[in-house]
């Protein structure tokens, strides 16, 4: 399959952010176990990060996900991030996803899906392509060959 999508750079997306379907086929998987396999997520568009995609919890394996006893964080735009472990025989994965029980009213939308840090997975794919993770520890953006940067969260691109 030809995947037809322009290239968008993320210099273009808004901020605010901006928050719409994917219309993508986004899957994950860990340890071979397949936690997601979806066309009905939701990403977030902002400027200088690649997408984030959340994924409804109807279309996840929840069995394998448990809350991370992790401190929640504060999104100026979103709300507060709660955080969750994967829990799949023989391995644990820290604080791979995060949700939002109470988001703003701007993003309700996103009441508790999840997105994941696709650094803390064995794959996540975007119609099939393999992503690569955003870098740094703080944000979980997904690079596709269909979006362009320079992308922030290496190392001294925080003030951006």
């Amino acid at each position: 399959m030809v995947n037809e999508l322009a290239i968008e750079s993320v210099w273009d997306y808004p901020r605010p952010p901006r928050l719409e379907p994917a219309k993508r086929r986004i899957r994950i998987v860990q340890g071979g176990i397949v936690l997601a396999d979806t066309t009905n997520a939701l990403r977030i568009l902002e400027t200088s990060h690649p997408p984030v995609y959340y994924l409804p919890p109807q279309d996840l394996a929840m069995q394998y996900l448990r809350p991370s006893t992790r401190r929640q964080s504060f999104c100026e735009f979103k709300g507060m991030a709660t955080y969750w472990n994967i829990e799949i025989p023989g391995h644990v994965s820290l604080d791979a996803a995060w949700s939002y029980a109470e988001p703003s009213t701007e993003y309700v939308a996103l009441r508790d899906h999840l997105a994941f840090y696709a650094s803390k997975v064995e794959e996540c794919s975007v119609d099939g392509e393999v992503v690569v993770p955003q870098e740094g520890d703080f944000y979980g953006g997904w690079i596709t060959s269909h979006v362009s940067g320079p992308f922030k969260g290496a190392a001294g691109t925080r003030g951006w």
